[in-house]
């Protein structure tokens, strides 16, 4: 099979899996409850952080979860499952934009990070992953548009974003406490 053909394939495989999560997203968005996540343990940060990131059109509130689950749980293990699902979400972007390498290009900011992934791509992942922000759909886009390596986007991804998922989960853990003991409860 020829690189045309492959990415062709891809490109076709993308559009289909993405139109399915938004439809099942929508069709199962009483199912995608905080709650029924919560009971679920760390399985339920993983898959919450996991869909949160895969789902690009349908918000879903994963840092809200993290940081909440941080409460309940051991935070450590709560930031590393959330940031393992959240980092395997993002490579969605990524083969987004291996496959239609111009998928991007009418935001004003990204050339500006496509200039960065070619200049320091590991740096620009893990920063852009660190922080929350919603522009980091269009670093893994880079990413695969630019020929980054899969490997060193993944590793960088998951660096960042399980960093993030920690911090909110600690932060969780001792906001949430401190708050009821400020309200008294």
């Amino acid at each position: 099979m020829s690189k045309e053909t492959r990415v062709k394939v891809l490109r076709g495989f993308l559009v289909v899996f993405f139109v399915a999560v938004t439809v099942l997203a929508v069709i199962f968005r009483e199912q995608l409850s905080s709650a029924k996540f919560r009971d679920l343990g760390y399985v339920g940060a993983f898959l919450m952080a996991w869909i949160g990131s895969t789902t690009v059109v349908l918000p879903i509130p994963h840092l809200a979860f993290t940081f909440t689950m941080g409460s309940v749980l051991t935070p450590w293990y709560v930031g590393l499952c959330a940031g393992f699902g959240d980092s395997l979400g993002e490579l969605w972007g990524y083969l987004a934009g291996y496959a239609v390498e111009d998928i991007a290009t009418r935001w004003r900011i990204y050339p500006t990070i496509e200039g960065w992934m070619r200049r320091n791509g590991v740096l620009t992942v893990f920063l852009m992953g660190s922080v929350p922000m919603p522009l980091f759909d269009l670093a893994g886009i880079a990413g695969g548009a630019t020929g980054f390596p899969v490997w060193k986007f993944y590793l960088a991804t998951w660096a960042g974003k399980t960093l993030k998922a920690i911090i909110f989960a600690w932060g969780g853990h001792y906001g949430i406490a401190w708050l009821a003991q400020i309200l008294g409860l």
